[in-house]
């Protein structure tokens, strides 16, 4: 957005102006850096409201489309207008504070208003799913009847005694039941002028989501969970802006403080909106809510159009206490909302990789900032720039530093496997392979930790070196044993495995590498008469699936369960007393500043799955590069050391918390144009950049890194480029950004995108 109409969205309302005409301001899901007025037909005009959806003329061929009526007003635009063809929708989709909030994440984002608020409401709300037309019809007063008026059949008299006993109209089919009548008696009433129909939309959405057993148990709070609540309690009464950062050690009761959070909200008459990185994968807190909150709705992706049309409309109404969802429950409509929790705010999760990459974290705590209400942002392992905000004094920093009951965090143990022997085909060294069937036979469970699906990761040749990769990406395709396929994790492209080198002929072709597939191969081998689960995308794929084998899991009917990362986050198992990792380097020699980062809270989430209970728990760790400050920090439970050692590599290479960052990704099929294109946009900006300050104030503070290559060059069949910008000053990145950016076209076949905060670097 530009930066006149950022301001002028934040000015009072001005009067109307005398002139006889009304216009609307609507946007579109374009990328487009401003509204287009529209003429408003008397018709239109008291169906018509902002936060609606209109039908307009668009482009050099008037085509209908679809935009989002962002204003409306009497000034003349002083030019000749199209005019709006349609009103879309009875009831405005969008609240005056979501339109702030979107106004606002357009200009930081730098995207158009319209293509964020296609992307913040859901299909559910905009086809209104879980709704369906009725007709209505009333008594006409006998006030308003003629003198002279028709006669009518005992059927219908009977009929209009029904209507006039009842103080609104009542639907067709319902009335036509109370009278003991068909339709036609309703239709002659209707045609002799005694009643009078209409047409609405009926909610037939009923929310069917199972609720708890039993209530959830209110705990005492523990001595650092009251100096907790004893700091946060009086802003929540008070109300008005304020960002709390709640560090605590997983299995420290941070649960418990958002619980008693949200129940001083409820006392208040006020909505909860609680964010969690993934539904799916968080059944338990899900649970915990439901038990101790009225009137919960759940949010996210997993949900038919009908639930979330649903969901969304309850919400809008006014009918929900508290909204809990992933990522895109930031923008639920909520008309009192007094309080925003952000769950294990440092998950990657958060942040949306597609148009508008927005960050959830991000903004939600402009929404509070908007909305003058607290949010309270939690995690065992917070993220760099939220430390870094606490500690520069925009957050304020709460500390669970002890877990409930003063039960010890897990004691962790490195393996180092460089001084293990070689064994081809076996995952579990000596070590952990003991220590599981130790835990076993005392009667405790056990889980496994290794971010790799699949069976064998890669597939080669060792005569000619010869690797299978993907037909569209630079990247290795992943052997799936149960599929008998080879695929690509990026693009899914899919193929039949190899017995023949395609290269050299040869048969010697070998499946290696390690996915959980193959791991639970071996531990099922390894350990017969147990029960295995695995937990990843490929097993996870049904609806409930999630909830079906953590249940199991937790009734004891399952003995060792391996998956991905979503076994590490947000599971409270009292009975697991031991966690494995089976490679803690997977992710951390990737070409992302934030591989480190990722790989200790990885590991510390993973590590807190155990010890919750009296038979305490501890955690072995395989790795080949046990000296990393991110393993080595992680089997000492030491965020504070990480931290200090991280941020000082960030601050030497000026990444973020210390500086921003802006990545621009050009991709398109022909190489060569795509790789011109870039070295011409990334001159632009060398241009731009010598340009922003004069010379004489010294050269301006931004650093152009690139282009080159990006790590993954080919991705579904574009040869991508990029190059980012980094500065200390978000606004100058923004200014560069906009200043360059309209002087642009890129040739047919290329395009480019714009990553503000980008979290994925690959």
């Amino acid at each position: 957005m530009t930066t006149t109409m950022q301001r002028d969205l934040f000015q009072p309302e001005q009067p109307n102006h005398p002139e006889t005409g009304l216009f609307a301001e609507v946007v579109f899901d374009r990328p487009l850096d401003h509204a287009y007025s529209y003429a408003v037909p008397e018709e239109l005009r008291t169906a018509l409201a902002v936060g609606k959806r209109v039908l307009a003329p668009f482009g050099r061929g008037d085509r209908p489309t679809i935009g989002y009526c962002v204003g409306v007003h009497q000034t003349e635009p002083g030019r000749a207008v199209k005019s709006l063809a349609q009103v879309l929708d009875e009831e405005p989709l969008l609240t005056d504070h979501l339109l702030r909030l979107t106004r606002w994440m357009a200009d930081y984002y730098l995207c158009g208003w319209g293509q964020v608020l296609n992307a913040v409401i859901p299909s559910g709300a905009k086809d209104r799913s879980g709704t369906r037309a009725a007709s209505f019809v009333e008594a006409i007063p006998e006030s308003e009847l003629p003198a002279e008026r028709p006669a009518l059949t005992k059927k219908q008299e009977a009929v209009l005694e029904v209507m006039r006993r009842s103080e609104h109209p009542i639907e067709l089919r319902q009335l036509a039941r109370q009278a003991h009548c068909g339709p036609g008696p309703i239709e002659g009433l209707v045609q002799k002028g005694y009643a009078r129909r209409e047409s609405r939309r009926l909610d037939v959405f009923q929310d069917t989501s199972e609720a708890p057993t039993a209530p959830e148990p209110i705990h005492p709070l523990s001595t650092d969970q009251a100096a907790v609540w004893n700091q946060l309690h009086p802003a929540l009464q008070t109300g008005g802006f304020r960002a709390f950062l709640l560090h605590g050690v997983t299995g420290s009761g941070k649960t418990e403080i958002y619980l008693q959070a949200i129940e001083e909200m409820q006392r208040q008459g006020k909505e909860v909106l609680v964010l969690v990185p993934e539904i799916s994968l968080t059944p338990q807190t899900i649970q915990r809510f439901k038990g101790r909150c009225r009137d919960v709705a759940v949010l996210h992706s997993h949900l038919g159009n009908a639930e979330r049309g649903g969901h969304w409309r309850r919400v809008a109404h006014g009918q929900v206490q508290v909204v809990v969802g992933a990522r895109s429950a930031v923008f639920a409509p909520t008309r009192r909302l007094g309080l925003i929790i952000i769950d294990e705010e440092h998950e990657n999760s958060f942040k949306q990789e597609a148009t508008p990459r927005y960050h959830a974290r991000d903004v939600a705590v402009m929404r509070a900032r908007l909305e003058n209400i607290p949010i309270l942002l939690g995690s065992a392992t917070p993220s760099l720039e939220s430390w870094h905000n606490a500690h520069r004094g925009q957050y304020t920093l709460l500390s669970l530093p002890r877990r409930v009951l003063d039960r010890p965090l897990p004691p962790v143990g490195l393996i180092d496997m460089r001084h293990e022997k070689p064994r081809r085909f076996q995952a579990l060294s000596d070590e952990l392979e003991a220590a599981i069937r130790t835990a076993l036979r005392d009667g405790g469970q056990v889980m496994l930790l290794l971010n790799r699906r699949g069976f064998s990761t890669h597939i080669h040749c060792p005569t000619c070196g010869h690797v299978e990769q993907c037909r569209y990406c630079d990247l290795s395709l992943t052997y799936h044993r149960e599929q008998n396929m080879l695929l690509c994790h990026y693009c899914g492209y899919e193929t039949a495995p190899t017995v023949q080198c395609p290269q050299c002929g040869k048969t010697q072709v070998r499946y290696q590498g390690l996915g959980t597939e193959k791991l639970q191969t071996e531990i099922e081998e390894r350990f017969p008469g147990y029960v295995v689960r695995r937990m990843d995308s490929d097993t996870m794929k049904k609806p409930g699936s999630h909830a079906r084998v953590l249940g199991a899991f937790r009734r004891g009917l399952i003995h060792i369960l391996l998956g991905t990362q979503m076994i590490a986050k947000g599971l409270d198992f009292p009975n697991v007393t031991l966690v494995g990792v089976i490679n803690a380097d997977v992710g951390l020699h990737v070409p992302d500043f934030r591989a480190a980062e990722r790989t200790f809270q990885l590991l510390s989430q993973v590590a807190g799955r155990t010890g919750r209970g009296p038979h305490g728990g501890r955690v072995l760790v395989q790795t080949f590069t046990p000296d990393h400050p991110a393993i080595a920090l992680a089997g000492t439970h030491d965020y504070l050391g990480f931290v200090h050692s991280e941020m000082a590599h960030r601050r030497t290479h000026n990444y973020p918390p210390f500086q921003r960052l802006i990545r621009l990704i050009i991709r398109g099929e022909d190489q060569q144009e795509t790789g011109e294109f870039a070295e011409r946009l990334a001159g632009t900006f060398q241009t731009a950049l010598a340009n922003l300050k004069p010379a004489s104030e010294g050269p301006p503070e931004v650093r152009l890194l690139g282009p080159a290559e990006a790590p993954v060059f080919r991705l579904k069949g574009y040869h991508r480029y990029h190059f980012q910008l980094q500065s200390a000053s978000a606004g100058l990145l923004h200014q560069l950004v906009r200043t360059v950016l309209p002087t642009l076209r890129p040739p047919s076949g290329v395009e480019f995108t714009l990553d503000v905060d980008p979290f994925n670097m690959l």
